[in-house]
């Protein structure tokens, strides 16, 4: 109840702003990498964050495997299955 409580009145904050802020050069510049930061701290923390060894490797395999593929600019879907077949390959070993 209270994390429902707090969304919602982070949500109202949100929603309070006055145009004039949201309007400044920064904070427009800042808002298209907020779900960027988001989501790397996501992957991270699922990564990351875990007791066990072996997932730990495997996971970060598939994701050096996946900023790999990024770097090399393949496709989003070449990304994903890469990351994938590394996770399966070495769990498999």
């Amino acid at each position: 109840m209270t994390a429902s409580a707090a969304c919602y009145l982070l949500k109202l904050a949100g929603l309070s702003l006055p145009a004039r802020l949201l309007q400044d050069a920064r904070v427009q510049r800042t808002i298209p990498l907020v779900p960027i930061a988001l989501l790397a701290a996501l992957v991270a923390t699922q990564t990351f964050s875990t007791g066990h060894h072996l997932v730990l490797d495997v996971r970060a395999a598939a994701l050096g495997v996946a900023a790999v593929a990024v770097v090399l600019r393949a496709p989003f879907l070449v990304v994903v299955a890469s990351a994938a077949a590394t996770a399966a390959l070495l769990r498999l070993l």
